[in-house]
């Protein structure tokens, strides 16, 4: 039968890397890509005896991650040992949080009206690393990362799509880089995702059982190998089988899910509260205190620019995708005062550039009061469109003032009849059927006739002028 009469049931769990210089508990450096087991110490190599201490910085950061999905902190959290025994794990336990986590009901909104639960926000520290190819035969294993701090973000099983699931992380990682949490690099393992799946018959009300797929290392892949779990659920029901819990590994290359290991329940962990770690203690004063500091975030952000500059819902996606790209646009279109023209400026050429060269818009070459000056002289009639483009150019590579440029090219735009006539003439030299299928009527020319005349003016004749100056021929 076919899958169509399942419906999908998906939570997520993300795993997210908090933005410290040190590692949860112990002051050992969390820098990506140092010799393997550099960044260690007796704490994170578990020798006997060593004792953690939290990490202040890495609680702001987390307090700041649930707050801005609007979770309710509680003031009194537990840290707790999670026991299982694998080789990159020193102690035999992970220092986590369990029935006492630090945040719980909060929510992420991805489209009108549509928002996906969380269920909690939890601190943890990360284990090491199994390394399967350095050395044949062995694995290999480097305790940089372990130590390093985590938050888990759990949400409610409330995705039905691959798509939405999508949706959901692509919205979580921009709140999270907005709030300056994480750097959230899959490609470094600052953001990982487990995804939970399973299929029930559309009606149904209980779930079923789901199985975990790990190994996911781009949203893509995450919602391709939902896709592929969810279609084998709906063949082992429509066999008569029963799924079994499990964890599940995807291969990308291959673009199978394949069976892993029995997936753990709680009491597999054998949690029980964190000997050496006090419960963490939040005063009310102080979660006010990172609640205020925290940024405008993407929907209130977006919701605004529409507002404030007129722009549609999506040029202003476009616009807050990032926090950087957000601020320079504001700022270029405040200098400028038009909210529209700086928008087509900043997603056509800028972000265009930015796409070509890799950069970043922090070190953009051209600044925000330099692009609001070159909007400004288009504006004002000093500048084509066209010429404008051409200082863009320059400002790319050499930088310094739009105006200066302009009159160093000999760019700024010609408004002068005489000047303007004159090339309409040789225009009508060079073109002489268009010239006089114009003159006798045929006003569609008139785009085409305007657009020699800027070629032959390079860019600087005033095309509004040159449209009158037309209009008054064709009138003849």
């Amino acid at each position: 039968m076919s899958h169509e009469r399942y419906e999908m049931v998906i939570g997520l769990e993300v795993h997210v890397q908090l933005k410290t210089r040190t590692k949860a508990f112990c002051r050992c450096s969390t820098n990506f890509g140092d010799a393997p087991n550099e960044n260690t110490c007796p704490v994170c190599l578990a020798l006997p005896g060593a004792l953690p201490v939290l990490n202040e910085r890495a609680v702001e950061l987390a307090l700041r991650a649930a707050l801005a999905v609007g979770c309710t902190v509680h003031e009194r959290s537990i840290f707790a040992r999670k026991n299982y025994f694998y080789p990159d794990l020193p102690k035999g336990y992970q220092i986590s949080q369990f029935d006492k986590p630090l945040a719980e009901r909060g929510a992420i909104q991805i489209g009108p009206n549509h928002m996906i639960g969380i269920t909690r926000i939890h601190m943890e520290e990360d284990a090491g690393k199994s390394v399967h190819d350095r050395f044949p035969g062995f694995t290999a294993i480097d305790l940089n990362r372990s130590g390093v701090p985590l938050i888990e973000i759990v949400s409610e099983p409330e995705m039905r799509s691959s798509a939405e699931a999508g949706a959901y992380l692509r919205a979580l990682r921009e709140i999270l880089l907005y709030a300056e949490v994480s750097d959230c690099s899959m490609e470094e393992g600052s953001l990982r995702v487990d995804a939970n799946v399973s299929a029930r018959l559309h009606g149904e009300t209980e779930l079923r059982t789901r199985t975990e797929i790990k190994n996911l290392n781009s949203f893509s892949n995450v919602e391709r190998a939902l896709e592929l779990e969810f279609i084998r659920h709906c063949a082992v029901h429509d066999a008569g089988g029963e799924v079994v819990q499990q964890t599940m590994l995807f291969d990308a290359h291959k673009n199978e899910v394949r069976g892993s290991r029995s997936k753990e329940g709680s009491h597999d962990y054998r949690y029980f509260p964190e000997p050496d770690l006090p419960p963490l203690v939040l005063a009310a004063v102080d979660i006010e205190r990172v609640k205020a500091s925290l940024p405008e975030l993407p929907a209130a952000r977006r919701a605004r620019l529409a507002s404030e500059y007129a722009l549609s819902a999506a040029d202003a996606d476009v616009l807050t995708a990032s926090r950087a790209v957000g601020d320079y646009f504001e700022s270029v279109a405040r200098a400028a005062g038009d909210g529209k023209l700086a928008a087509n400026w900043v997603m056509g050429e800028v972000l265009a550039t930015l796409n070509e060269t890799g950069g970043d818009i922090t070190a953009f070459t051209v600044q925000a009061p330099q692009l609001a000056e070159l909007i400004s002289l288009v504006k004002g009639g000093t500048l084509s469109h066209t010429a404008a483009k051409t200082v863009f150019a320059t400002l790319r590579s050499e930088g310094g003032s739009p105006k200066a440029i302009a009159e160093r090219d000999g760019l700024l735009q010609v408004g002068d009849d005489s000047a303007l006539v004159a090339w309409i003439d040789e225009v009508w030299a060079e073109h002489p059927d268009e010239g006089a299928r114009f003159s006798a009527g045929e006003i569609k020319l008139q785009g085409v006739l305007v657009g020699f005349v800027m070629k032959k003016s390079k860019g600087r004749a005033d095309p509004k002028k040159v449209n009158q100056l037309l209009a008054a021929r064709a009138g003849k």
